[in-house]
This record gives structure tokens, sequence and C-alpha cells, in this order.
């Protein structure tokens, strides 16, 4: 398994293995740390995982596209997203993940993402009827996310 962090330039080079985008619930560090939890459960697959969630992010951060630093993590996430095979979305119940809804909406044709937004929620419903309209795998549990995901991971 290779884990690549934002801002690793890596994400720029040909994947030899399937890739996967960690997208969902961050909300400035206050999220579960669901994308840990994901890579350690499927770290004994040869796979390239992008995770966007820093080590140094600086939650005060001033986000406007003048700040340098914040548009390089975006554009950062834009561009793994779009490299990716496999788009993982989780919906933390106790958090807005207001990017991760607009994640969801940007990359919902792509064919390529996998849902898991627990009970609790609080646009859950917009995003239930977002996947049954797209055809996007949606899951109730992490459990069920993480099996499903295991099995793609193996089509490729």
């Amino acid at each position: 398994m290779k884990v690549l962090k934002a801002p690793d330039k890596g994400i720029y080079h040909m994947a030899t293995t399937v890739s996967l985008f960690l997208a969902g619930s961050i909300d400035q560090g206050k999220a579960e740390n669901w994308q840990e939890r994901i890579t350690r459960d499927l770290s004994d697959l040869n796979i390239t995982i992008f995770n966007p969630r820093r080590n140094d992010w600086d939650s005060t951060l001033i986000q406007d596209i003048t700040n340098p630093v914040f548009k390089e993590q975006v554009n950062w996430e834009l561009d793994a997203m779009i490299r990716a095979d496999i788009i993982l979305m989780y919906f933390d119940k106790d958090g807005p993940a207001p990017i991760t809804l607009l994640e969801l909406g940007l990359h919902a044709k792509s064919d390529k993402i996998i849902v898991c937004c627990p009970e609790g929620y609080w646009r859950r419903g917009n995003v239930q009827i977002m996947c049954e309209r797209f055809g996007i795998p949606f899951f109730n549990t992490y459990d069920e996310f993480r099996d499903f995901a295991r099995k793609e991971i193996w089509r490729y």
C-alpha cells in the first residue's frame, strides 16, 4: 500500500496500482478520522490511497483563492479525485461535511463513487436521493462500506 497525503506531488505520476481517493468528512479536523481507519483496514491490499487529510493543516487558515496554501489544497483534492480509480465518500453523522456534498455533486456521474452515510447525518435524504438517481453504491454502516470497497478494488 502507498499513501499519498495532500499536498504530495506523487498524485501527478501514473499510479501502478488501483487508486482510491478518500473524500468525506474532515470538518476542519473535528470529524472522525475515518481516513486513518479505512487505510488501516485496507492495508493488506496493493493499492494507492490519496488522502486529503493533512497532518499539518491549520484550521485558522483563510479559505480564499488568494491564499496559496488553501488553493494548493483544493487543487490537490480536485486533481486527486480525477486521477483516482475509486472515490470512497464517508459522511460523518456528527458533522456537516459541506465540501463532501459538493464533491458528491461534482462526481455523481463518474461511476467511481462508493458512499457511506450513516443514519443521523443532517442531509442524509439528499445523499440517498443522489445515490439512487446516479446508481452510486450507498451504505448505512462503515463495515458494509469497507467490505464493498474491498470487493470493488478486486475488480480492477
